[in-house]
């Protein structure tokens, strides 16, 4: 791609000052829909009014007799105030502070045990069972069908199934930001990269001017019209074709309109027959309808809540699971009005699993789930971790991307991500393991595992290497990864003020090991809170070194104690006793990744009803096993991922 082209180059070379970015600017008055957020109470009047009564007369006054003395309007500790949560229970600022309530009071941080009062165990079992009422106080609501851009890979692999170009042509845009959302404006650097990829994908797929059309054109344009044909009508028809394949859906007659509204343009600035098509293809290319993910038919009047139709479905499902556009068999499905029968659907979603393209469920979800796309560029001291080549970090990588597969196809217990014998291994990796002598080789292959504190998320080098400092274990920041990745547990961000290990007093320090250093912050009653559950579970995997070596002395010599307790009198002296301890917290495992999945396919955070629906989605998995694939065709058939809420019409829409 060549950044230094003209903008008349990049905008078709058109010299009335017509350009493709008005194309863009016109369709996205087309793109969006007209929404209103709906509230029903329907079933859920009766647990409404008893979340409420239950607020009112057990919750409030807890809050009021405990809580907002120190986390009130006078006084905000750790920058939480209940008061303004009081007033509004439900909302999802509200919820967000009793999720982070619900911790503290759980395991007795809160109130701080220096308090001058303290609730019974009554009064704290009380508000603890208000907190699984907190979700009835949302009406049943669907969430709002994210309208979002295609991430940097989604459209590079869009762009080579319907063009044959290579994915690379999208290697200039930014990187996508990680999270449960996706951005939904376009900068106008963005636009000019869009703009300048389009003339590359057209200059590969296109015959000069002159020249004997290529294979893709003429699947793209048809025949040359013959001598007398209406030139308009044939481009009509070439038009709804490219739309259809490049918006994942057949396009409104607006639509079709303003494409040949830039062919029309075309032709009276004296463009050829096939450079007129041309710009018209590279208006579909800049349009929001092919950059982002949109409804296609507008709602009738007075709809609040309206399932996506089959072809936003299919589009929604295939980015989900392939991050591409719908192949040939999901399309005519849509076609034919089928695909939001749930048996379809179901059907359709384990043919797309059990396709090498499925890959793109671990390289957009489960990289992130598990911290391991942040491992190229990771830092380590050279010095001390030679071993951490990109060869090694790659083959990491390859180890949780295979692992991962392997549950979703083979159709696995979600608690084999914590409780598994097997793993895979190359040459490179297998030193880690100290399988060196029998796994050789750059291979990835499959390879049992003997030794019981292996196999499993918490023993992966990759991930333990993610939860490491640049030159040494970190117990915290595993503890943290394990409570927050694994088990759904939220965990507080540490004090500002918290001086770090490196920073204690080093002659003080100097003959205990790092467990001992680090349980030097349990004598801040700031940091005792969070710690008392954090190392437990950090100190458990200290036999693992910063890049997930076995090793039975810490860096300071000192042996390892690998034993410690969780909540509920639950003591281990190894990784593979913690790990047996966490694989048997089933229901946790599984509504942890059901909520991170959903979260990523819905492309927003959860809130509300949304943990209605997932109380629902446990139960069917919990009774297939908790089974991979019961758990994504449960989501994908889900009321929050097949409906949406109405939003009203945005107005500011052309960036």
């Amino acid at each position: 791609m060549n950044p230094s082209r003209t903008k008349a180059q990049n905008y078709g070379g058109i010299g009335t000052g017509f350009t493709a970015l008005t194309v863009l600017g016109a369709a996205w008055l087309l793109a969006l829909p007209n929404l209103t957020v709906a509230a029903e109470a329907g079933d859920l009047a009766a647990l409404q009014a008893e979340a409420k009564a239950s607020f009112r007369d057990g919750v409030a006054p807890f809050v009021k007799t405990y809580c907002t003395e120190c986390h009130g309007d006078k006084k905000r500790k750790g920058g939480i105030n209940f008061l303004s949560a009081l007033k509004n229970p439900g909302d999802s600022a509200a919820s967000k502070r009793w999720k982070q309530a619900l911790v503290s009071v759980r395991t007795h941080d809160m109130p701080p045990t220096d308090a001058d009062k303290q609730p019974t165990e009554a009064e704290r079992q009380k508000f603890l069972d208000w907190l699984a009422q907190l979700k009835f106080l949302s009406p049943k609501d669907p969430g709002p069908f994210v309208i979002r851009r295609l991430t940097k890979v989604e459209y590079g692999n869009t762009l080579r199934d319907l063009f044959g170009v290579d994915p690379a042509v999208a290697q200039e845009l930014p990187d996508d930001v990680p999270g449960e959302g996706y951005l939904n404006t376009l900068s106008p650097l963005q636009s000019e990269q869009y703009l300048a990829i389009a003339n590359v994908v057209l200059d590969r797929v296109l015959s000069p001017e002159g020249k004997p059309p290529t294979p893709v054109q003429k699947r793209l344009f048809g025949d040359t019209p013959k001598s007398g044909t209406d030139l308009r009508a044939a481009a009509r028809k070439v038009a709804s074709s490219l739309a259809r394949s490049a918006y994942r859906r057949p396009p409104a007659e607006t639509e079709l309109q303003v494409l040949l509204g830039v062919f029309d343009l075309a032709r009276e600035n004296q463009l050829s027959y096939p450079a007129a098509l041309r710009l018209m293809l590279k208006a579909v290319l800049v349009s929001p309808q092919f950059l982002f993910i949109t409804p296609a038919k507008e709602p009738e009047a007075g709809q609040t809540i309206v399932p996506l139709d089959d072809h936003q479905l299919a589009a929604r499902l295939s980015y989900l699971l392939w991050a591409t556009t719908p192949d040939a068999q999901l399309s005519a499905l849509a076609d034919s009005g089928r695909l939001h029968e749930p048996t379809a659907l179901k059907a359709q979603t384990k043919r797309l699993l059990a396709d090498p393209r499925s890959r793109a469920l671990f390289d957009g979800f489960g990289a992130q789930w598990l911290g391991v796309g942040s491992l190229q560029a990771k830092t380590f001291d050279t010095a001390k971790f030679p071993q951490m080549t990109s060869a090694m970090r790659a083959a990491m990588y390859d180890e949780a991307r295979l692992f991962f597969d392997s549950i979703v196809r083979e159709n696995r217990s979600v608690v084999s991500f914590v409780d598994s014998d097997y793993t895979f291994l190359n040459g490179t990796l297998a030193a880690l393991y100290g399988l060196e002598k029998s796994v050789t080789g750059p291979q990835m292959r499959k390879v049992q595992l003997t030794d019981a504190n292996r196999g499993g998320i918490l023993a992966m080098p990759g991930i333990l290497a993610t939860t490491s400092f640049p030159n040494r274990t970190s117990a915290v920041k595993r503890g943290a990864w394990v409570l927050e990745q694994v088990l759904g547990e939220h965990v507080p961000p540490a004090p500002a003020n918290v001086p770090a290990l490196e920073k204690q007093d080093q002659k003080q320090v100097a003959n205990l090991t790092l467990r001992q250093r680090t349980e030097l912050h349990r004598t801040n009653p700031v940091c005792a809170s969070c710690h008392k559950l954090l190392d437990p579970i950090g100190f458990g995997l200290e036999n693992f070194d910063a890049i997930g070596r076995w090793r039975n002395q810490d860096d300071s010599g000192g042996a390892i104690d690998a034993a410690g307790e969780l909540p509920g009198g639950k003591h281990f002296t190894s990784p593979k006793e913690l790990k047996a301890i966490i694989a048997a917290r089933k229901a946790e495992l599984t509504r942890n990744l059901t909520e991170k999945l959903l979260a990523y396919a819905l492309c927003r955070q959860l809130e509300g009803y949304d943990e209605i629906v997932v109380d629902q989605l446990m139960e069917t998995i919990a009774r297939d096993g908790h089974r991979m694939q019961t758990l994504i065709t449960e989501i994908v058939t889900s009321y929050p991922f097949t409906h949406r809420h109405i939003q009203q019409p945005v107005t500011a829409l052309v960036p």
